[in-house]
């Protein structure tokens, strides 16, 4: 099925329903996890930094992989590949509700996050071939609301499954979405046309492209990294990688890492975007509970209630972004949204030492209502700024890009604030953070209002 030969509307519905539900999966697990590392840790006796790999290797996995799998549902199909990743998904949570060690855990904590990989970009890519052109803003910001909530639920739903029933109950609810999931899948996603190629599939092209994205961002972590010269001879070894899989997917007919994307300008300038706002966004959410922490009179459940008013702006205008991106374009509603975006963070930056709370709550909600507003217009123009037998790989990149972000932001947070340092950190990372939200809205204003493929 094609642009050309649009599905039923009320089919649309289904295909939606189903890939928002897909693409819960992969945020809801991201955050849940964080309420049920003390009691992993505590049960498996190890500490804090072994059982914090369990986010680490996820967040690695999920950035590098996203890419190929998207490549490879152009090539295979998307719906086989979503359905495949469902089932992924539900096999690797049971292995990690019955893990009789962390290794064990890490391990299948590991094929979750190839499973979600497999998933998010193929969804993506059907949305991009089966919703209206005139319809896939609004569509794009439906689909994002559920992310967030996905996202913002995690927390909550993974401290009373904890105090219900152990913190083993926060895998083995995945099954509770998984199923009725995959039933819709197998019922509602369409067989799409898949890309014929007279090339092999690039292996060693994915496989050094996982290596130069999960390299760095262990490198960035810092975990890998035993003193100054071993990094940087760490670096220097990622850099000289780097430079060597670009050059090979330069020259390569058919590779599973198209650098030729940025030679569009949209494509570019959504990529920078979403990477810089999310490094903004997911900095910002570190880094007010640790404010609040050493700050005397707040409690984690009142830092918990404080950052809900940034998500749940987001949810209720993404779907509004995704209209106005429909009516107006795509560049301007996320130019628009962007600026609201770094105004908000503008305002949490003065705070000060009192910690005024008018203004941290007034900041953050306005933030929200930015990143509600911008996030359609980014992921509509990402995937139609390439032909749609290259949405699935467009897509992949896209969703990595947003990870490297979270990626760099939460290992560049502890160099900045440092320990103890209070507001006088605080406010070193919100400069970096305001910095990093401007260029995004500079970089946003060279986004096509109506991407071209050619």
């Amino acid at each position: 099925m094609s642009d050309k030969n649009p599905e039923p509307a009320f089919r649309v519905g289904w295909i939606l329903t189903t890939v928002a539900l897909t693409t819960m999966l992969a945020p809801l697990n991201s955050t849940m996890i964080g309420v049920a590392l003390p009691l992993v840790t505590a049960e498996f006796e190890v500490g804090l930094g072994e059982s914090g790999w369990l986010v680490i290797a996820y967040l690695i996995v999920m950035a590098s992989l996203q890419p190929v799998a998207g490549k490879l549902g152009d090539r295979l199909g998307h719906r086989r590949m979503i359905l495949g990743g469902l089932l992924y998904f539900a096999f690797a949570s049971i292995g990690a509700a019955l893990a009789p060690s962390l290794y064990w855990l890490l391990a299948f904590r590991i094929q979750q996050a190839i499973a979600g990989a497999i998933a998010l970009p193929n969804g993506t890519a059907i949305m991009r071939q089966v919703v209206p052109a005139e319809q896939r803003g609004r569509r794009f910001g439906l689909v994002g609301a559920a992310v967030t909530l996905a996202a913002a639920a995690g927390p909550p739903l993974g401290g009373v499954l904890i105090e219900w029933v152990g913190w083993r109950a926060v895998f083995f609810v995945n099954l509770v979405l998984i199923l009725p999931t995959l039933v819709l899948a197998w019922r509602f996603l369409p067989v799409l046309e898949k890309r014929a190629s007279d090339h092999a599939f690039d292996w060693l092209g994915a496989l050094m492209l996982l290596l130069v994205l999960a390299g760095g961002a262990g490198m960035l972590t810092g975990q890998m990294a035993a003193g100054t010269a071993l990094q940087a001879g760490g670096f220097c070894i990622i850099i000289v990688l780097a430079v060597l899989f670009l050059r090979r997917e330069w020259h390569h007919p058919d590779p599973v890492f198209q650098p030729r994307f940025f030679r569009r300008r949209t494509f570019a300038a959504v990529n920078v975007s979403i990477s810089l706002s999310n490094l903004a966004m997911y900095t910002t959410f570190l880094v007010i509970p640790l404010l609040l922490a050493d700050a005397p009179g707040w409690s984690s459940t009142e830092a918990g209630l404080i950052l809900s008013v940034m998500w749940a702006p987001t949810v209720v205008c993404a779907p509004l972004g995704g209209r106005l991106a429909d009516r107006f374009g795509r560049r301007w509603p996320t130019v628009g949204g962007l600026s609201i975006f770094l105004l908000g963070l503008w305002v949490v930056s003065g705070i000060g030492a009192e910690i005024a709370l008018p203004v941290l709550v007034g900041g953050l909600s306005l933030a929200g209502v930015g990143l509600g507003l911008s996030s359609a217009g980014m992921q509509t123009a990402a995937v139609e700024s390439v032909p749609s037998r290259e949405a699935g790989v467009a897509a992949g990149i896209f969703s990595t890009s947003r990870y490297i972000g979270s990626i760099t932001g939460s290992s560049v947070l502890p160099l900045l604030y440092g320990a103890g340092i209070g507001i006088d950190g605080f406010d070193r990372v919100l400069f970096m953070v305001l910095v990093a939200a401007f260029v995004a809205v500079l970089a946003s204003l060279l986004i096509e209002d109506r991407p071209r493929t050619d």
